[in-house]
């Protein structure tokens, strides 16, 4: 247990330690990601290579084309994929891995703009790189100064706060996240109310001079228990749920000859099309209902649907 605390207190100190060298340098790397025209590149060997496959996933999926290239791949024929316009990252703690020095070159050749993450700032890789990281860490968390596990920890941090700043410079929202991530967990929380909501002749909607009976069958028919109520123009004017239907019989002894008006609740709970589907259930929890009328924005007043629990729980979004 000792040793456990231990190494996660060595590992929170380098990455607490990065802070300070967090400069202008940073800021000149995400300006030259930001500004690159073609894709990130991200190369490593041994623990800094599966690192850098990380940090190229997380570039990717925040909006920055990114992809890993293993340096001896690179040399028997994967360099072809490199592109002039694309950027190179590389991660080495020692900056004098013998797979990344023989690279080097060949990058310099090529014309590829070079960013180095590295424990070495004297190192060939940093002499080679046109921006140059420091994650130099203090100590390995392994008793024998051996095992890269701070200076891992590190580079994954630096690279996190990479993607996280370049993902504000671009103006990266939670929609584009949910382009990027349509499967899974993630996926499901991030589906839009367009894609989940019912239209056309599934879409439960009467007019305001409606006899119950047919409002009644339009709710029945439609299998969401609930039905809009419209005016002559089209505008939702009302909804029509079970409730009011119990509620109308307490109160009408007619209910089948009155209309939707008299019964209807008025000023129903909407939600735009491009809303996510997560903020959906939040607006039924936070109303406690079940249904909500979907608009093409906010000003509108003609539903183009409409939008129930049990959808949400078919997605898994619930």
């Amino acid at each position: 247990m000792e040793r456990a605390k231990r190494v996660l207190e060595i590992e929170a100190d380098a990455i607490r330690c990065l802070m300070d060298k967090i400069d202008e340098n940073f800021e000149r790397a995400v300006e030259l990601i930001y500004r690159c025209n073609g894709k990130v590149v991200v190369m490593g060997v041994g623990k800094s290579g599966i690192i850098a496959k990380k940090i190229a996933s997380t570039l990717a999926s925040t909006g920055t084309p990114a992809f890993f290239l293993h340096p001896v791949e690179g040399m028997h024929g994967d360099l072809g994929m490199l592109a002039k316009e694309d950027i190179v990252m590389i991660l080495s703690n020692s900056g004098e891995t013998d797979e990344i020095s023989r690279i080097l070159p060949l990058i310099n050749r090529f014309g590829n703009r070079l960013i180095a993450l590295t424990g070495n700032i004297n190192s060939h890789l940093a002499e080679a790189g046109d921006v140059v990281l420091d994650v130099c860490v203090g100590e390995e968390a392994c008793p024998f100064g051996l095992v890269p596990t701070a200076s891992t920890t590190a580079a994954m941090a630096l690279g996190d706060a990479l993607a996280i700043a370049l993902l504000e410079r671009r103006g990266f929202k939670d929609e584009d996240y949910a382009t990027l991530h349509p499967g899974g967990y993630l996926g499901k929380r991030l589906l839009k109310v367009e894609e989940l909501m019912h239209t056309g002749e599934g879409f439960p909607m009467v007019r305001e001079n409606t006899p119950m009976r047919d409002a009644i069958f339009e709710i029945t028919s439609k299998r969401l228990g609930v039905t809009g109520v419209a005016d002559a123009k089209g505008n939702l004017v009302g909804v029509i749920t079970d409730g009011d239907l119990r509620r109308a019989l307490e109160r009408y002894g007619d209910l089948l000859n009155r209309k939707a008006s008299e019964v209807m609740t008025r000023n129903p709970k909407r939600i735009e099309r491009d809303s996510l589907a997560a903020r959906a259930v939040q607006k039924m929890e936070e109303y406690s209902i079940t249904s909500l009328f979907v608009f093409n924005s906010g000003e509108d007043k003609t539903p183009v649907g409409i939008i129930h629990l049990h959808d949400l729980l078919k997605a898994g979004v619930v």
